[in-house]
């Protein structure tokens, strides 16, 4: 991490900032951590005492925004910490997390959530914004005080991998969430259904001899918190969809005008069933990868702006998590590092522009959580200074900056990834869009001169 300079200066880059539509070549100055202009005459001088960056030619854009990662710690730190974590975002261009609730213990206290978001106040750190769980423990027996966990600071609610089973409870958290300005996100998988499956159900899993989910557990689920969502006015979320009939369902809702998003990872549109192969258990995931037509499907979805936001549904594991028979085995992978690599294999074959891939990862997802805003009482106060808006080139945000060559190629190996994780489904895979540099709030804290 470099030390703090007032001034730095962008030469040469390609600005991309979804949240306005520029995208141009250009250069930027950042003064005292935040945003000054991006509309310097080409031929006027840098500040006196400015660091320069040259580009050459690469792409200067907001800091990712990642809006569904879970963190070993607390509790499970063998499996990653926060410093381990901080150090795989910013090497994808990662300068903003939401934190799911399901550590040990669940943020399904106050007290959690401030000390989650106290773990980000440091200059250059990690931005850690918490969810608060739906219910106590994230066991879906009871609501959790969803006013003061959002009084705390928590961006939304929700029991991460856990789906709220129960009909009534969702209903109840839809309306208590409305009334605090709260967005409640569901993971789109009907429990009884799901049951101990392991695998999409059908031909694959037959043969692998493993038990199966249905993709109707999705849309099953997915139609029935639309109804929900439909009945309270409240605002609801779909992470990580994976079907095409899920995607269906969601953009029928929004071509109703309520008030349903949603997101997807990048196993779901870049991977299919087949990469869990002889029972490879670095693809496991939940939902588990589906069959081809579901990829093309949430690929299309992604092109016609359907779904809302790409997350890395980070998910670290320990090596002996996965080590063990597919069934058993822990679902999951890390996915901050090689999450803007892999959404770019949508940009290289034509499905996306680079804006939209870009907006995917940072103007849209900040939208989400209400962070392309100044500061609210739901985000409270950051050490001397206040929350500051993300996801923009626009003067006044902070500078969190992500640098990339979206051309160069690398390829994920498994050992050799930052930070703790390695359980990437990804491994030996070849990607092209590396990231050169990352800035948060104006300091460098990843990366050399590009």
């Amino acid at each position: 991490m470099s030390a703090k300079s007032t001034d730095i200066l962008f030469e040469n880059v390609r600005l991309l900032d979804p949240a306005s539509g520029l995208d141009r070549p250009g250069r930027l100055l950042v003064r005292s951590g935040r945003i000054a202009d991006h509309d310097l005459p080409g031929a006027e001088g840098a500040p006196e005492g400015a660091e320069i960056v040259q580009g050459g030619g690469a792409v200067l854009c907001p800091g990712l925004v990642d809006i569904r990662v879970e963190i070993g710690e607390p509790g499970h730190e063998y499996r990653e910490t926060v410093k381990s974590a901080t150090r795989a975002a910013f090497a994808g261009g990662v300068t903003t997390v939401a934190v799911l609730p399901t550590g040990t213990p669940p943020i399904d206290d106050p007290a959690m959530v401030r000390l989650l978001r106290s773990r980000g106040d440091d200059p250059g750190s990690l931005t850690l914004l918490p969810y608060g769980a739906v219910t106590k423990g994230c066991k879906g027996g009871e609501l959790a005080e969803i006013g003061l966990l959002r009084e705390a600071g928590a961006v939304a609610f929700t029991d991460g991998a856990q789906a709220i089973a129960s009909a009534r409870l969702m209903k109840l958290a839809l309306t208590y969430a409305r009334g605090f300005g709260g967005m409640v996100v569901q993971h789109p998988e009907e429990p009884s259904l799901a049951g101990s499956g392991c695998a999409t159900d059908g031909e694959l899993a037959i043969r692998l001899g493993l038990p199966g989910i249905p993709t109707a557990a999705e849309a099953i689920m997915i139609a029935r918190d639309i109804r929900l969502a439909e009945l309270t006015g409240g605002r609801l979320h779909f992470g990580h969809v994976s079907t095409g009939e899920g995607v269906e369902l969601i953009r029928r809702a929004k071509q109703r005008g309520l008030a349903v998003t949603c997101d997807t990872a990048p196993q779901y549109f870049d991977l299919n069933e087949n990469a869990i192969g002889d029972f490879r258990t670095y693809a496991k995931f939940s939902p588990p990868l589906r069959a081809e037509a579901d990829r093309l499907a949430i690929c299309a979805a992604l092109a016609d702006g359907t779904i809302d936001a790409v997350a890395s549904d980070h998910t670290p594991r320990d090596a002996d998590d996965k080590r063990l028979p597919f069934a058993q085995a822990a679902a999951g992978g890390t996915g901050l590092a090689t999450l803007l690599g892999v959404t770019l294999t949508r940009y290289h074959d034509g499905t996306l522009s680079l804006l939209d891939a870009v907006a995917l990862l940072t103007s849209r997802p900040a939208a989400l959580l209400g962070l392309d805003r100044e500061t609210t009482a739901v985000t409270p106060s950051r050490a001397r200074g206040g929350w500051r808006p993300a996801g923009a080139l626009t003067a006044g945000h902070a500078a969190d900056l992500c640098l990339f060559d979206p051309d160069r190629a690398w390829r994920v190996v498994a050992g050799s990834l930052p930070g703790h994780a390695q359980n990437t489904p990804f491994d030996g895979r070849a990607l092209e869009g590396r990231v050169l540099g990352t800035w948060k709030e104006g300091l460098r804290v990843f990366g050399g001169e590009a």
